[in-house]
């Protein structure tokens, strides 16, 4: 039941894909499976650098805490969503909603500084390999992974604290699966100017100050690679980036096909949330794979790991 005229919001009604109920089920199979797909991809990448020493490097440091995000990420919002699919209880309460949001936009941040500053370090290894290792040291790889996760997480502190200081006394039906800026401040009864300019002003500066850093890195890294001499050298060059780069592009891809798209009539709102909902679930789980097919250190790897085990079982 909505909730009109100047009653407060205790709670959220999350809509979802509540208007097509004949998928709820097949849909709640899907996003199940790919949940945990996601879990194991991701679990076993950060097994595989966790036992291989040779992967203890700068490099594979960032990809834990990449895998991490993808863990963490759609742990935010698919349980939840799991929950509403399969029993029809739709309903959030008002903190749950602020922590969702909070940990969403944190997460989803913190993975944006974190393709920067991982596209920063392939850019020091193959324009300046001679002083990689001086430059990338464990001190300064931890300084930088700090700052990724400390950036994400207080640019989404002020963000939610601008946007649940607002007054609700509208509806309280979130035109979304989950809690996100957007939908849950389409609902406030009071002025939303100075969260949504927090949000253009703040977040365009970091966002676009982030996937510049990383358009920057690949120019001065691809205009290397094409001044190395050999075939080899290229090819040898571009396999320590490619993973990294295929990921970067399936991110904001996936993230402008969502967000920036041209609305249209033709289009309902059902299946923009559906939209949404795949690309909150299928970016984290393509990652790990994307790795592991075509990074040859990850492969051994995890060839490796999966030779201990059966030896294991063996004996």
């Amino acid at each position: 039941m909505d909730i009109y005229n100047h009653t407060t919001v205790t709670q959220f009604i999350l809509i979802g894909l509540s208007d097509l109920p004949e998928v709820r089920y097949p849909l709640f199979v899907v996003f199940a499976l790919i949940y945990q797909v996601t879990l194991v991809g991701n679990g076993t990448i950060l097994l595989a650098i966790g036992t291989e020493k040779r992967l203890h490097t700068p490099m594979y440091y960032f990809l834990v805490n990449l895998s991490l995000l993808d863990i963490f990420c759609p742990s935010a919002t698919v349980p939840k969503m799991l929950q509403n699919l399969l029993t029809e209880q739709q309903r959030i309460s008002f903190l749950g909603c602020a922590l969702q949001l909070y940990f969403l936009v944190a997460l989803a941040g913190t993975e944006v500084f974190l393709l920067a500053v991982m596209a920063y370090d392939r850019y020091v290894a193959i324009c300046f390999p001679l002083r990689y290792m001086l430059i990338m040291t464990k001190v300064h790889c931890v300084q930088l992974t700090a700052g990724t996760w400390a950036a994400g997480f207080l640019n989404s502190l002020l963000h939610t604290v601008s946007t649940f200081r607002l007054s609700f006394c509208k509806s309280n039906r979130v035109n979304q699966y989950y809690c996100d800026i957007p939908p849950v401040m389409a609902l406030s009864c009071s002025s939303t100017y100075v969260a949504e300019m927090l949000v253009l002003v703040v977040g365009g500066i970091l966002g676009i100050s982030a996937f510049l850093i990383t358009f920057i890195s690949y120019i001065y890294i691809i205009s290397t690679i094409l001044k190395i001499q050999s075939v080899e050298g290229k090819h040898k060059a571009f396999s320590t980036c490619a993973s990294h780069l295929i990921v970067v592009c399936l991110f904001y891809g996936t993230a402008i096909f969502t967000y920036i798209r041209p609305s249209s009539s033709q289009h309902s709102p059902a299946r923009d949330r559906l939209i949404s909902m795949l690309y909150g679930v299928i970016t984290p789980m393509l990652n790990p794979m994307i790795y592991s097919l075509k990074n040859m250190e990850v492969k051994e790897a995890l060839r490796r790991l999966l030779c201990h085990r059966q030896c294991l079982k063996q004996l």
